[in-house]
């Protein structure tokens, strides 16, 4: 107990006070005071314990460390991977939210198509903004899908329309290679931006792309996808689809294209316009060997296959819609709506056109251009062949379609020249006059205008028969002022004639201007007996499903000339082909025709007929420049005669309409022609004096100079003529007009002729 002197103290406690411990209050344990003190080894020992164990806690500290923090990211993905699944479900859901509801979702119809093709079902051209038909994959060479599933899209036929793996890959080849080398997107996925979509690159573009693939996998089967992929891939070109490039770039079917072909097509996905075989064949080529290799990595070729499709050499194909087939599908594309109204699926049109036909009389414009241009000065020519029926078996519309698409069978109007003559003869026939029936050869003064012969060659009396087949101009004059003007263009507009011709005297000469085509359909009434041949080219249309949608169903036109007088025109024009201009054209088979040579020989022509055929040619240059002296009976009497012999190979020979025998005896005794080197009374070196014709068979003479009119010879309304006997008047062996009044050189001279 503390002693009294210390009561009431305050005793503070004291920690670690020295000082203190030396007082009798302190209580403390010291080591004495302890039951059992511990030995020194154990202690020792103890130490030792201690130390491991506090090594061991420290190491499991730093492994646990190590798997927190393993934890720690772990949970932190997890927690980040889920509100970036919610980020991202929102952003579909809001992108999904902008597009129409699926059940409207249609798959948009393919562009329609027109497959022309020839009376034999062979391809004209396909036309349209897809460039191709549609086709199956049965149609198409098993190659063509094999190639673009090993390039594009290897897992097609395993992934549900997005392939994760495939992404996954791209995603890393573009970072490693630091640039844009891989895409990740499935065929399904392309289809679905091709069908629906802008080209743009946007998130939302993306989601939706992905969302429609789904639903594209959840309708359609893989094969169907495919199908529709292929038919509907751009590749280069203006081609649209396997079919469409397969003739673009190799003029086949696409069942017909072999592994490299394929290859190339499908090696084109990746940038169209920069690798086509068009363009480039050798990037190409070599796009197309990664394609192959892929193709054998794959299992889908042997290496036999592969060896074979890398050792063909690298081929540029032709030029875009080269060929003068292209011609008639322009035709065929401006008269089709007018027969079907809009075109709203793929069609097929069946037209007149032989292909093989339509190649030879190609070969034969290019041929003599490509000899004869630069010395003749010709640029240009057109080809047009008809049957009885009026349907066009050929039409060339140019020298070269690929570096003018401008048709000149159809479009170009150019003056006919003595072509245009048979039309003036048949109106004089069906006023009485016979191809025996006299005419004076002579210069004569219409007005102002005095017509003249090639050459200012003159032969006084001549038949109908001998001046038509001779082209000579002075009595092609006389008769058109003897029916009248009027008359002869109505005998054209009956046969076939569309263009606008004026009624003046130069008619008979082919002042006004017609088309190839037109002028060659109004001959073929001569060629089937008399009758109208409504030109048609179009045969039948029909859709995909083998719906007649239009056919041509006209049996015949109506008679528009008398069998008699089709018997006497074809007599005179058939000596055109036996002794006349165009006699250097023939081949085995009665024929006949009409040459003509416009002014300063801007144009040439032949409209020649069979009982087969009626083939008209034409050459000239665009820009009417005069060519350097080629006549009707040169380059287009050969044209003509290539042609006729390859299309009458084989068909039994036939006799024109119409058994008229000419007498060809003229006046005088005389059964020729005088010396066409005699001196003509408008040659220069006459002394009659006068002035040269500028052309061959047509041409326009000037006045004659005062010399000529102030001659000796005996003159014809101030014209000399030939000095060679008794000059018959320009009416003898004439017929009667249909007025009852016959028409004298003395009506022309007056100006009373009708």
């Amino acid at each position: 107990m503390a002693s009294g002197g210390d009561r009431g103290k305050r005793i503070e406690p004291s920690f670690g006070d020295d000082s203190r411990r030396t007082r009798d209050d302190d209580l403390r344990v010291d080591e004495n005071d302890r039951a059992a003190p511990a030995p020194a080894r154990r202690k020792s020992k103890s130490a030792k314990t201690g130390s491991k164990r506090d090594r061991r806690n420290s190491g499991r500290g730093q492994r646990r460390g190590f798997f927190g923090l393993l934890r720690r990211m772990v949970y932190w993905s997890l927690v980040l991977g889920l509100w970036g699944g919610i980020a991202l479900g929102g952003i579909v859901i809001y992108f999904a939210a902008q597009m129409p509801q699926t059940t409207t979702w249609t798959i948009p119809d393919r562009p329609p198509n027109v497959k022309i093709v020839d009376v034999g079902g062979n391809l004209i051209a396909n036309r349209g903004t897809t460039g191709g038909e549609a086709v199956g994959l049965h149609d198409m060479s098993p190659y063509i899908p094999q190639a673009v599933i090993a390039i594009e899209d290897r897992r097609f036929y395993s992934h549900f329309g997005v392939d994760p793996i495939g992404l996954a890959r791209a995603i890393i080849t573009n970072i490693t290679s630091g640039r844009m080398v891989q895409g990740g997107s499935t065929l399904t996925q392309q289809l679905a931006k091709n069908l629906f979509l802008t080209p743009e690159r946007t998130i939302e573009r993306k989601v939706q792309e992905v969302l429609l693939a789904l639903w594209l996998e959840h309708k359609y089967s893989k094969d169907q996808i495919l199908e529709m992929y292929l038919n509907r891939v751009y590749l280069g070109s203006g081609a649209y689809g396997v079919a469409a490039a397969s003739r673009r770039y190799f003029d086949k079917p696409a069942r017909d294209v072999n592994l490299m072909e394929a290859a190339t097509l499908a090696g084109l996905l990746k940038a169209p316009s920069r690798l086509s075989p068009a363009r480039d064949p050798e990037a190409a080529s070599d796009r197309a060997k990664l394609v192959l290799n892929a193709m054998r990595e794959q299992g889908m070729i042997q290496d036999s296959e592969l060896a074979v499709a890398m050792s063909e050499p690298p081929t540029r194909a032709a030029a875009y819609w080269s060929g003068s087939e292209n011609y008639v599908a322009d035709q065929v594309m401006r008269e089709l709506p007018a027969l079907i109204g809009e075109t709203k699926s793929d069609v097929i049109v069946d037209t007149t056109i032989d292909l093989h036909l339509q190649k030879i009389g190609e070969e034969s414009i290019r041929d003599l251009i490509s000899a004869n241009g630069k010395k003749m000065n010709v640029s240009q020519g057109a080809l047009v062949s008809i049957d009885g029926t009026g349907a066009v078996r050929a039409m060339i519309g140019g020298y070269d379609y690929a570096n003018s698409q401008f048709d000149r069978a159809t479009e170009a109007k150019r003056q006919p020249g003595s072509t245009f003559k048979p039309f003036v003869y048949l109106s004089a026939l069906e006023q009485g006059r016979t191809p025996d029936s006299v005419r004076n050869d002579a210069p004569v003064k219409i007005g102002k205008w005095t017509p003249g012969n090639y050459n200012g060659k003159y032969f006084g009396p001549v038949t109908l028969a001998t001046a038509l087949s001779h082209s000579l101009n002075s009595v092609a004059a006389q008769l058109v002022m003897e029916v009248g003007p009027q008359t002869v263009v109505d005998t054209a507009h009956r046969l076939g004639i569309q263009s606008k011709l004026t009624a003046n005297a130069s008619l008979a000469l082919g002042t006004s201007e017609v088309t190839l085509l037109e002028l060659t359909d109004a001959f073929t009434p001569f060629a089937n007996g008399g009758y109208t041949a409504p030109v048609h080219i179009i045969k039948r249309v029909t859709d995909s499903n083998g719906k007649v949608l239009y056919e041509n169903t006209q049996s015949g036109g109506e008679r528009v000339i008398d069998p008699r007088n089709v018997g006497m025109m074809n007599a005179m024009l058939r000596q055109t082909v036996e002794d006349g201009t165009a006699k250097s054209g023939k081949f085995g088979w009665p024929a006949a025709g009409k040459t003509g040579t416009s002014q300063n020989f801007r144009d040439a022509w032949f409209i020649g007929y069979t009982a087969n055929l009626t083939t008209g040619v034409w050459f000239g240059n665009d820009d009417g420049k005069p060519m350097k002296h080629v006549s009707g009976g040169s380059l287009p009497v050969k044209a003509w005669k290539e042609f006729m012999v390859a299309a009458h190979k084989g068909v039994p020979v036939a006799e024109l309409p119409g058994n008229y025998q000419i007498e060809n005896v003229l006046p005088g005794g005389s059964d020729e022609l005088p010396d066409s080197n005699a001196p003509s009374p408008y040659d220069p070196n006459n002394p009659a004096g006068g002035m040269p014709m500028a052309n061959e068979d047509d041409g326009y003479w000037p006045p004659a100079p005062d010399a000529a009119r102030t001659g000796s010879t005996r003159m014809i309304e101030s014209a000399p003529v030939a000095s060679r006997g008794p000059v018959p008047p320009a009416d003898v062996g004439g017929g009667r007009q249909s007025g009852g009044k016959t028409t004298t050189l003395l009506d022309l001279i007056m100006g009373n002729a009708q």
